[in-house]
């Protein structure tokens, strides 16, 4: 018998490789590639509308009594138990450029709290889910238990307990490059995608990794894989990013955030990025 579990995470796999595939598709063409700029700085195409009006369908249609907030969609946070947040394209800039990093974010909250989460990247064919508990309500309701894991194309996962060095990676996005002090103890990339630089963290690539401007579409999903995988969340300036709050806008709202393999890891990079 097929359970919840099994039903969200073959949606969000499904979902989001048939939307993958057309996008792969349609960035061959320049038309599908030319970007505007929204008010908050970020680039927006053709695309990213098509796929976030896709995916919200594909939500209505499988999941009718679960809200969804996406980014380029309802930024109000719905008064449903049960959420989707999407972030059609994370990565838009490399997406536009054509650079070959880019991913269809799903996220599943209960209770403003994210459970499940998936990141497909097409151009690498990597998708990452995992399903997590922490604190929320999920732990007391009728699906549990939940299937605590952290997965890269359905293999286990988990975070590199390795201490930080001149040869560890350390990711950063573009607007938090100027926190990394000159030396930094650790090799530095910029990829390009705030999901994607935090799951290195939770696949073992990265020590750590900072975001500085992320907003809820872009953590929900990888919230709950880094976790699972181990990894530890810290919510920059202190104030966490979850539970969600039922009929608040997060259209503007920044979350901050260093994730980084181990607990012994926190108080150094906090220290050396001054954040």
């Amino acid at each position: 018998m097929t359970s919840f579990w099994d039903k969200v995470l073959a949606f969000a796999s499904d979902t989001s490789h048939i939307v993958g595939a057309e996008l792969l598709g349609k960035i061959l063409h320049s038309r599908y590639r030319q970007a505007a700029e929204k008010e908050d700085g970020s680039l927006v195409t053709e695309c990213d509308i098509w796929a976030d009006a896709t995916i919200r369908k594909a939500i209505a249609q499988a999941f009718p009594d679960h809200g969804v907030l996406s980014e380029e969609g309802s930024h109000q946070f719905p008064n449903s138990d049960w959420c989707w947040i999407v972030d059609p394209i994370d990565g838009t800039t490399n997406f536009a450029r054509g650079i070959p990093l880019w991913g269809i974010s799903l996220g599943l909250l209960y209770r403003g709290y994210p459970v499940f989460g998936c990141v497909y990247f097409p151009p690498v064919d990597q998708l990452f889910h995992g399903f997590w508990a922490g604190d929320s309500a999920i732990a007391q309701s009728p699906l549990a238990p939940i299937p605590i894991g952290a997965y890269c194309n359905n293999k286990p996962i988990k975070v590199n307990v390795s201490g930080r060095g001149s040869n560890s990676l350390f990711s950063l996005c573009s607007r938090s490059m100027k926190y990394a002090p000159h030396p930094f103890s650790c090799k530095i990339r910029a990829v390009g995608v705030a999901s994607y630089n935090l799951l290195t963290v939770a696949a073992g690539i990265t020590v750590g990794a900072l975001e500085a401007t992320p907003k809820v579409w872009d953590i929900s999903a990888v919230w709950v894989i880094l976790h699972a995988a181990g990894g530890i969340w810290v919510d920059l300036p202190g104030k966490p990013a979850f539970p969600l709050t039922f009929g608040q806008s997060y259209g503007t709202k920044q979350n901050p955030v260093l994730a980084v393999n181990h607990n012994n890891l926190v108080g150094p990079f906090r220290q050396e990025l001054k954040v």
